[in-house]
């Protein structure tokens, strides 16, 4: 006698298989996404805060290359595209700083007071991003800044332009010493002093030189003669 058996396989019993073989690397996807996600949102948050951290030194190495990563880590999706739109209206003002030096120097306030608006503007719509809410105003005034360091920031740039005008001939550094006198005396003994010295080599003048002995009494003979 022969027994057979009809095997119903349905649409349930698929979904269930499938479910079973790609449940480990569904696992392992969503897993690497979380973290991607979880990356892409700390390096944002670094950027933002290292931007407010240094907004009172806008020259710094930090705070420099946090601005150049924002093209690469911030995208044009609601929210994040104000910060994008501000960034390129900022960057193209950074760039607008006459080259020339007198009129550089006349630009220069102007210029700096958009910077700090644009840099408001943007921290405000980078902020808003993570839940952070400040306006414009206290991140332009609420910051500490102490006068020693910018004092510090413009006497270094003050010598770097000096060391770079040398090094290409553009100015020279003055060796010039003078000897300013304590009084009237010792200014007339400063002279008589570079006179003596003077006839001394050019064969006009004397040196007189005395020789002492051990006991600490005068040489006898010629020795007290002056030695021309």
């Amino acid at each position: 006698m022969i027994c057979s058996a009809e095997i119903t396989i349905t649409m349930s019993d698929i979904s269930i298989f499938l479910a079973v073989l790609l449940a480990p690397f569904l696992a392992v996807f969503a897993q690497k996404q979380i973290e991607k996600w979880r990356e892409n949102k700390s390096t944002k948050l670094w950027i933002f805060k290292t931007l407010m951290a240094t907004r009172g030194a806008v020259l710094s190495a930090n705070h420099v290359q946090a601005l150049n990563m924002i093209d690469l880590e911030f995208s044009t999706k609601k929210g994040e595209g104000e910060v994008k739109r501000i960034w390129k209206e900022y960057l193209d003002h950074l760039g607008s700083l006459p080259k020339d030096s007198v009129a550089q120097k006349d630009a220069l306030p102007g210029w700096q007071d958009k910077n700090q608006d644009y840099l408001a503007d943007l921290l405000v719509a980078m902020g808003a991003c993570f839940g952070y809410e400040y306006d414009r105003v206290y991140i332009k005034k609420g910051i500490y800044a102490p006068e020693g360091h910018a004092q510090d920031e413009l006497e270094q740039r003050a010598i770097r332009v000096f060391l770079l005008q040398v090094l290409r001939g553009e100015r020279s550094i003055s060796t010039d010493t003078k000897l300013f006198p304590a009084d009237d005396e010792a200014a007339a003994f400063g002279q008589a002093f570079q006179q003596g010295i003077s006839r001394i080599l050019d064969g006009t003048g004397s040196l007189s030189v005395e020789i002492k002995s051990e006991a600490g009494q005068s040489g006898s003979g010629d020795a007290d003669k002056p030695v021309s």
